[in-house]
């Protein structure tokens, strides 16, 4: 037999993976849209006036192996020297059991932010675990479940200070010039929009204390020394200015916690706790109060409420404090955490316990006890009586030569100045680490005695400053020391939770896609994974090559001309987006210019964002198509025409239409001087169809955790680049490690940027060709899903011929009417079923937006359609009086397992209530608790593990 009736296959087998639905399966669902083609229907979804915009021209797709391939190739280009740099970033081991059951595990990055808290009892549970953790290290009673990396929480702490602080006269803000470089840049960049004057200064000669109305404060310093903060926090304090204390968790093991010692805020940063270096992040950050000011915190707490039978259950309490729902009265844009950074966070600590943690620190801390008394046997000057794990020496005109040295045996320290170098050891340093710096200031000389130094060193930790009190004393961190235990407590906790591995999860303006294994691996390796932010650029020539590489398909994917990579979430890069535009008009003289208009649909965000940087949000009509009223925002544009400095629209809008009128749009705030900033939240029904850096947009965020593949992990990690015309290009944020200067947005000059190689394969593997079919394929789904469910519930908006584009919002508002369910039983109920429910009462209050994206197939878009009918028709039976308006599957909604043992109170059965369709009989899944009684819980807010006498009494 001749093999060449075979030809060889040489397509591309990941597209066809990443995209959910068959060929027959397209035909079917476009026959029943009535088109005979995609490009058919694509043609009447995507408005004549920006159709041929995209200048998407991208290689084909390449083959799992062969994009793994070069991934490695370009991996292996990034040099792994020892680093010893520290500046908040350390080496570290993340056990395997956590390396292999959660940060690897999709039951754990594929999770959604835990708002339906029924469906997230897990990663709620690990949260809960975290803010426990962080409250218990560094002594304030409240801490919430993370926010983006030490730099951006000081930032947060400092406009915290300023909302809370009793010195109202002053405008100015304290930070010591021992806190870490980066902290400092991003805190210089948050702080002038907003008109505040960040003094930097020796905290050890500052004048008069009630020049500021809040303090920054590093502990241990940068530069390794420890100070007793205790009599300079009084002096804050008596001046009525409040103070936070930027604070490394593993000191605190061993040091006095700052909230013991008067501080009203501690922040700082996870990630040794496990976490790898990734060249800078994602890494969960913290931050901690006092109970008296929980209300007025950044970021999300998870709290303990119970749910309907009593029963204890976890919630994020106070939702309200979600920045985006306050609009332009948000006090921060951020709605986002580091919620899988977290939770390896809180399970290292799980994992090690209070003894564990300890006796890291204090080898951590005598191995740099031994490396300091060796250095002053071998004449080096060491700057620090009192530290913890870092030191500086005065090496001169030798600073140079020693760096040299040290790169000669690779190995990083830190360049301090010209005269001075600083080193920083960790849980990874070895003997052989210590001799190994011995030997670089050695000069010929012979090397200390480690054996002898080791049996005689003395703790070089400040004796007023031991810490006193206990830690981690909860039994969640006193049980799951072995391997069997922690593996079977991290599957408990996975099995309480719905992620995207267990069924589609249909949220409208998420873009739940696909996050394929291929694009999952080169995250652990440790080319990426133990790279210092801080390298040397020689020595990071991969993270350059992937970075450049993936900047160059963003522009490709948008029309833009260049793109930054370091905001670290979203709401970040919106930040950055504003702040390029304002940048950009200070340059041409119009300081004036700080109108923004945003229109009623936009995302939350906006407004919240556009408060951030200094402009005043003046808001524009929607028409009742829910499309942009274009006639009032010309007449505001015009209105506001010298001091217009930009629109922030989204597109297709959060109505989910491709609205026709984009193009006039930006036409009309250019002509009156604004520039047109586009949310990028919706990019997955444009790539390959359009682009808004040719249809009139002049900068875009992308988040890359929606249309470019990177997982929610329950939470964050998020990335949001932002793309920007040639004109903003010098506005980008910059980074005291890039040669672009402009101000930092992030702590890390490339934000988190150990997960773009997730990006960087998903478009090299689908190609253009490939990131196209996605787009229609997301489209096709959305409408299918849109028709199947049109006659059971309206579909509030749509553009030509009721097409939508890659979302649909269904309208529940009159079956509160007709039989009192409200969207959030229906909701519930569709826990029953096994799904996440969609997007709630946003945009509209009362209804459901569901985007199904390209990933899903028509046997799980059948499954969900089959739901929400079945749920129609149990809707029916209330309105009819078949089941009781009370006393209802759908009020009741989810049913426990718990609850079908013993007496069955409900007037419809137990079948009806679990079993609904035969089809979950094969696989159920089995909610953990009841609904969840949310005024319970923001009445007796609990933020913390209970204690051991609850324990024991329960």
């Amino acid at each position: 037999m001749s093999l060449a009736q075979f030809p060889l296959d040489t397509r591309n087998e990941f597209i066809a993976r990443h995209i959910g639905p068959r060929d027959a399966d397209i035909r079917a669902m476009l026959e029943m849209l009535g088109f005979d083609s995609l490009t058919a229907m694509i043609a009447r979804v995507v408005p004549a006036s920006i159709k041929g915009t995209s200048v998407l021209d991208l290689p084909a797709g390449q083959g799992e192996a062969e994009a793994l391939a070069a991934i490695k190739a370009i991996a292996g280009k990034n040099l792994l020297f020892k680093s010893h740099i520290g500046q908040g970033y350390y080496p570290c081991h993340t056990p395997s059991p956590i390396l292999r059951n959660l940060l690897e595990n999709p039951a754990w990055y594929t999770a959604y932010t835990p708002y339906q808290p029924e469906i997230s009892q897990g990663r709620l549970e690990a949260l809960l675990n975290f803010q426990t953790l962080v409250s218990d290290l560094s002594g304030l009673p409240v801490a919430n479940a993370s926010l983006l990396d030490e730099g951006t929480a000081a930032a947060e702490a400092m406009t915290f200070c300023k909302r809370l602080s009793k010195n109202k006269a002053s405008n100015a803000f304290f930070a010591s010039r021992h806190c870490h470089p980066q902290t400092l840049d991003v805190l210089r960049t948050r702080a002038e929009p907003l008109g505040i004057e960040v003094v930097i200064g020796d905290e050890r000669e500052i004048g008069d204390a009630s020049a500021y109305f809040g303090a920054l404060l590093q502990y241990p310093a940068a530069d390794g020394d420890i100070f007793d903060y205790r009599a300079l926090v009084e002096r804050f304090h008596a001046a009525n200015a409040l103070v936070a204390v930027a604070a490394d968790l593993l000191a605190l093991t061993l040091l006095t916690p700052p909230g013991e010692f008067g501080a009203d805020v501690a922040l700082g940063s996870a990630q040794r706790f496990g976490v790898p270096l990734g060249f800078g992040g994602p890494h969960a950050a913290y931050f901690a109060t006092r109970d008296s000011f929980k209300r007025d915190m950044p970021g999300r707490l998870v709290g303990v409420s119970i749910d309907r039978h009593g029963q204890p259950a976890l919630r994020l309490a106070m939702q309200t404090r979600e920045q985006h729902i306050r609009r332009e009265k948000a006090t921060s844009n951020i709605c986002t955490a580091q919620v899988l950074l977290a939770n390896i966070a809180s399970m290292y600590a799980v994992y090690h316990g209070p003894q564990g943690l300890t006796r890291i620190a204090r080898r951590v801390h005598q191995l740099t006890a031994v490396l300091a008394d060796g250095l002053a046997q071998l004449g080096v000057s060491v700057e620090q009586q009192h530290f913890f794990d870092t030191l500086t020496l005065a090496t001169g005109e030798q600073t140079a030569e020693l760096h040299g040295k040290a790169r000669a045996q690779r190995i990083n320290l830190r360049e301090v100045d010209a005269n001075r170098l600083g080193l920083s050891l960790d849980e990874t340093t070895t003997q052989a680490d210590v001799e190994a710096l011995w030997a670089i200031f050695a000069n010929g000389q012979a090397l200390p005695d480690f054996a002898a130094l080791a049996a005689s060193v003395a703790s070089r930790l400040p004796a007023a400053l031991l810490r006193q009190s206990a830690i981690l004393s909860h039994p969640v961190f006193n049980r799951y020391h072995s391997e069997t235990e922690l593996m079977r407590y991290l599957r408990k906790l996975a099995d309480k939770d719905l992620a995207l591995d267990r069924s589609m999860i249909p949220l409208g303006s998420c873009t739940m896609k696909l996050n394929a294994a291929s694009e999952m691996i080169p995250v652990t390796w440790a080319e990426f994974g133990a790279l210092h932010p801080f390298a040397p650029a020689e020595q990071s020539a991969g993270y350059q090559e992937l970075t450049t590489e993936l900047e160059a398909m963003l522009c490709q994917a948008t029309g833009y001309d260049a793109v930054s990579l370091q905001p670290n979430a979203g709401s970040q890069g919106e930040y950055a987006g504003l702040l390029a535009i304002r940048a950009y008009h200070q340059s041409r003289g119009d300081d004036q210019r700080d109108i923004c208009l945003i229109p009623q649909s936009a995302h939350g965000t906006n407004p919240a964002t556009a408060s951030m940087v200094g402009m005043r949000v003046v808001v524009t009509a929607c028409d009742a198509r829910g499309n942009v009223d274009i006639a009032d925002l010309k007449a505001k544009a015009e209105e506001h025409k010298d001091r217009l400095a930009a629109i922030m629209i989204t597109y297709p809008s959060t109505h989910g239409v491709f609205e026709e009128g984009i193009r006039e749009i930006c036409e009309i705030i250019h002509a009156n001087g604004g520039q047109v900033y586009i949310d990028g939240a919706n990019m997955n029904a444009m790539v390959g169809l359009c682009a808004p850096g040719q249809f009139g947009g002049d900068v875009s965020h992308l988040n890359l955790h929606k249309t470019f593949c990177i997982p929610h992990g329950g939470g964050g990690p998020g990335v949001g680049p932002i793309g920007v015309k040639a004109h903003l290009a010098p506005f980008l944020p910059g980074h005291a490690q890039m040669a672009r200067k402009q101000g930092a947005v992030s702590a890390a000059p490339f934000g988190s940027a150990s997960i773009l190689p997730i990006t960087w394969m998903y478009i090299r593997m689908m190609g253009g060709d490939g990131l196209r079919r996605a787009t229609q394929l997301a489209i096709l789904n959305a409408n299918y899903i849109a028709r199947r469910l049109e006659e059971h519930y309206p579909v509030l908006y749509s553009g030509a011929d009721g097409l939508v584009a890659h979302e649909c919002i269904l309208d529940l508002r009159p079956l509160k009417e007709t039989s009192g369910i409200s969207v959030d039983d229906v909701a519930k109920r569709l826990i029953d079923y096994g799904f996440h429910a969609p997007t709630m009462s946003f945009p509209v209050p009362g209804t459901l937006m569901i985007e199904p994206t390209e990933s899903e197939s028509k046997e799980e878009l059948d499954r969900f359609c089959d739901a929400m009918i079945r749920i129609r028709e149990e809707i029916r039976a209330v309105e009819s009086g078949e089941l009781d308006r009370d006393d209802n599957p759908l009020k009741n909604a989810p049913h426990t397992a718990q609850e079908l043992v013993g007496e069955w109170p409900h007037r419809y059965s137990r079948e009806l209530a679990v079993y609904p369709t035969a089809s979950l009989v094969d696989g159920k899944y089995w909610p953990p608790v009841g609904r969840v009684d949310n005024v319970y819980g923001d009445r007796n807010l609990v933020c913390a593990c209970p204690s051991i006498e609850a324990y024991q009494d329960a």
